[in-house]
This record gives C-alpha cells, sequence and structure tokens, in this order.
C-alpha cells in the first residue's frame, strides 16, 4: 500500500493521508476518483487500466506500479498496488544493526534463563501482531521488544500508541528502543535509547549502555528544606512527592531484569502530559504506595547524616589537663593539708569503663537472612494499609490510617537500626525486605 497515487489522466499527484488530496482548488476529487475506479472494477476493467499508479518510491525507481483504490470502514484511504513485488519494494530491508540488536536481546534473554524469538506473529481476533523479539519472562510475563533506528525514517514509526497499546491488551509489554534522540523524547510507548553504534559494536558481548528511558525516583517532602518546587504549585504543601531522575543501565541487564519483572513500565504524569519509562519495581511500588491514599508515607531518616547538625564550633573542649583553682581562692600551705592514705586495695577495685553497647542477645533470624522482627513489623505494615482500603467508613478510614502510619515508622526505624548494626545500605535492606514479604515464592536463598 501506498499513500500518494499518480493519476496518468489528470496527471497530478494525489496524497490520501489530506482531505483534499493537496489539491484544495478542486472540490469533490476523492469522491470522483473512487467513485470512478469503483465503476472500473464493476465493469472488470483491469487494474493496470483504471489510471492511477504508484507515485511515491515505485515512480521514483522508474517503475509503473498500477493501483487501485480502497476504503476501510473506520474511513481511512487506501491505494494498493496490483503486484506484490512493488508492494515488496515499499518495505525497508532489515539493517544490519537492527539484527544485531535482535540477536542480542535473545542472547541476553538465555543467559537470564528466559526464552525469545524474533518476528513473532500473534493472533488478535481477526488480525495479528508483529513482534521484533519476544522474550517469555518469569510469570508469565511476555516483553515485546521493538528495535526502531535512523533507518526508520525522518519522520519516525507511525501508530506507535496504537501498537503498543494494542500489545498491552494482549498480554504484551511494549519494549520500543532506538538509537535517534527525537525517538527518545516521545511519549508515546516507554522509549529506551543507546548511542548510534555499527553492527559489529551491537553484537558484540561487551557493556551497552543505555542513556535514555530508565529513571529513578527521588521520594521527598514538600517542605522548606525541600530541593523542588510543589510539583501542585503551592509554596510548600508538607506532602510527600516522587521526582524521575535519568540513570544508565546496561542493555543486557535491561533485558534480563524486565523480563524478570524487576524492571517494570510506568507512567508518570506531570502538568498535562504523561511521561512514560522504566523503573525498579521497588521505585514502582513506592510510587504506588505514594498514589493509593490522601495520606503520604512517613519520612525515611537518612542513616549517615545527623538529624540536627550544628554549624558553629563547639562551645566547650574537655581537657584532660587538671583544672586550675579559682583566683579567689587561696591556695593552701602545704604544711596544712592533711595527708590522704590510701584506701585498702580491697576496697579500691577499679571500675572497668565501658567503651561500646553490651552485647545483647542475637535476634532470630528469617531464612532469607534478614531478621524475624523486621519481617514482621513489615507484614504488619502491609496487613495495615490492606484493611484501610477495605473500609468504606470516613472515621473508621482515619482510625487506620493513623493504625498504617505507626507501622509504617516503626518498620523504618527498625530497617534503620538494622542497617546501622550491621553496617549495610538502608535502601537496600528496606528493598530486600519488601521482596521477602511481598512475593514469597520468587526469593532465592539469604542474601543478608
Amino acid at each position: 500500500m501506498a499513500n500518494i497515487v499518480w493519476h496518468t489522466k489528470l496527471r497530478i499527484h494525489l496524497d490520501l493521508n489530506k482531505d483534499d488530496l493537496g489539491h484544495e482548488e478542486h472540490s469533490g476529487l476523492w469522491d470522483m476518483i473512487y467513485g470512478m475506479d469503483k465503476m472500473y472494477a464493476a465493469r472488470g476493467v483491469p487494474v493496470a487500466e483504471r489510471d492511477l499508479q504508484c507515485g511515491g518510491v515505485c515512480r521514483d525507481a522508474g517503475v509503473e506500479a498500477p493501483m487501485y483504490l480502497r476504503l476501510r470502514a473506520n474511513g481511512r484511504r487506501e491505494a494498493v498496488h496490483e503486484r506484490r513485488e512493488d508492494e515488496e519494494r515499499h518495505v525497508v530491508p532489515v539493517s544490519d544493526e537492527h539484527k544485531a540488536y535482535q540477536e542480542r536481546i535473545l542472547r541476553a534473554a538465555v543467559e537470564g534463563g528466559f526464552h525469545g524469538d524474533s518476528e513473532v506473529r500473534t493472533r488478535v481476533g481477526r488480525s495479528w501482531i508483529q513482534t521484533d523479539t519476544l522474550v517469555e519472562g518469569a510469570d508469565g510475563l511476555r516483553i515485546g521488544w521493538e528495535v526502531q533506528l535512523s533507518s526508520a525514517g525522518t519522520d519516525g514509526p507511525r501508530s506507535v500508541r496504537a501498537r503498543a497499546g494494542k500489545a498491552e491488551k494482549n498480554g504484551i509489554t511494549p519494549a520500543w528502543h532506538t538509537d535517534r534522540a527525537d525517538y527518545a523524547r516521545r511519549n508515546d510507548t516507554q522509549w529506551t535509547r543507546s548511542d548510534n553504534l555499527p553492527a559489529y559494536v551491537i553484537a558484540k558481548t561487551g557493556d551497552l549502555r543505555v542513556v535514555s528511558g530508565f529513571r529513578a525516583l527521588d521520594f521527598w517532602r514538600c517542605d522548606t528544606r525541600a530541593l523542588y518546587p510543589c510539583p501542585d504549585g503551592v509554596r510548600r504543601c508538607g506532602r510527600f512527592h516522587a521526582t524521575p531522575k535519568p540513570r544508565d543501565v546496561l542493555f543486557d541487564d535491561l533485558v534480563r531484569r524486565t523480563a524478570a519483572g524487576t524492571i517494570v513500565p510506568v507512567q508518570f504524569r506531570v502538568g498535562g502530559t504523561t511521561h512514560r519509562f522504566w523503573v525498579t519495581d521497588t521505585d514502582r511500588d513506592r510510587l504506588e504506595d505514594l498514589r493509593s491514599d490522601d495520606t503520604q508515607l512517613p519520612p525515611i531518616e537518612e542513616p549517615d547524616t545527623p538529624a540536627h547538625a550544628s554549624r558553629n564550633r563547639p562551645t566547650c573542649k574537655p581537657s584532660h589537663a587538671a583544672p586550675k583553682a579559682p583566683a579567689s581562692v587561696p591556695e593552701l600551705p602545704a604544711a596544712r593539708v592533711p595527708a590522704q592514705h590510701a584506701p585498702p586495695p580491697a576496697e579500691t577495685a577499679p571500675v572497668q569503663p565501658v567503651t561500646g553497647p553490651q552485647p545483647g542477645p542475637r535476634p532470630t533470624l528469617h531464612p532469607s537472612g534478614l531478621p524475624d522482627e523486621l519481617v514482621a513489623l513489615q507484614q504488619a505494615a502491609d496487613d495495615a494499609h490492606l484493611q484501610l482500603h477495605q473500609l468504606d467508613d470516613h472515621e473508621e478510614r482515619d482510625r487506620q490510617r493513623r493504625v498504617w502510619l505507626d507501622a509504617a515508622e516503626a518498620v523504618q526505624a527498625a530497617v534503620t537500626r538494622h542497617a546501622r548494626s550491621q553496617g549495610l545500605n538502608r535502601y537496600e535492606v528496606e528493598k530486600r525486605l519488601r521482596q521477602v514479604v511481598r512475593h514469597p515464592e520468587a526469593q532465592p536463598g539469604r542474601l543478608l
């Protein structure tokens, strides 16, 4: 099919993308030409004798390619080639870079323990979905990779949102990858971008970095200490917000982690624009918690930063030297000072100074390696949050909301204490804890 038609009798080009076919001076041009073509068809006139030829690629190549017109039920106008070889002339051949990406996606999927295939056609009702590379992930996940490189044309791929939406409705998570910055800035689906590289570099097993399309969410309280302006347009609302920040990720890791479900697509609305990108499942869960109710999560303490650090110098400097006597008190003569007798040794047993916290009883551990106390607190907080969504009465919701906030604060404090005592990264501990509690069936062995 093509959208530019050459009319051999009228000697004009017809652009089917335009209502007036590109000739506003001729009203009703489409109705006249389409009606004439239908009359030719009804009388059995061959397509080659209907005055219509391909006016785009075929004409540029010096080929006379007969065409006929078709009107879809949705009102879309189409010009169809009579011969298949003329239609194939419009198909852009798959580049070596495109093939290299397909091979790399399959290799990365296999290395992660997943299965995939290229050029997969999936039946959808009376039509098909054509996917460049389809990866079968964990728990029934299906990631449909579409590669659009610089050879795709200056206008870029059309109907991306429609194709991505059709894939989502049929259980395929769309993942579009490109090497063009203008494609990556589009918000019609979750685009990722790498640098423009030759095929032999893409095919190598070395690192291939994704420089756009993956974000880390920064969660912050909207108060006077916040670094970002309030997204609601007020001075300071006191609520919690999330701000996406670009992060690099390796392409092979992206393929494997999307199949495993640890990197997931999200939609993030800023003003009147909906941005689509990839984040970790932990950030997605925290974002859903943030959006789930009108009350936000309690603040997360920073383990390595004092809560209230003074910028002033200390006002006192303890010294080990003996303190001087006040000037107003005269010194006593040595003769008048009574001699001090040393106490018996049995009564002066030195007390050993306490140099640090005394070891207490060792906490019991969950099979994941986390303390049972942490797992129990997180389960209690999740249960309280679930109960909150099941209540309809306003007063009951207020009471349950306070219960949830108290439970969430207890989890945050316990995670901070555990991370400090063990010298661990606090956010990694929190991530591991949520995975253990919310996805116990997918947990490997002990990690902490």
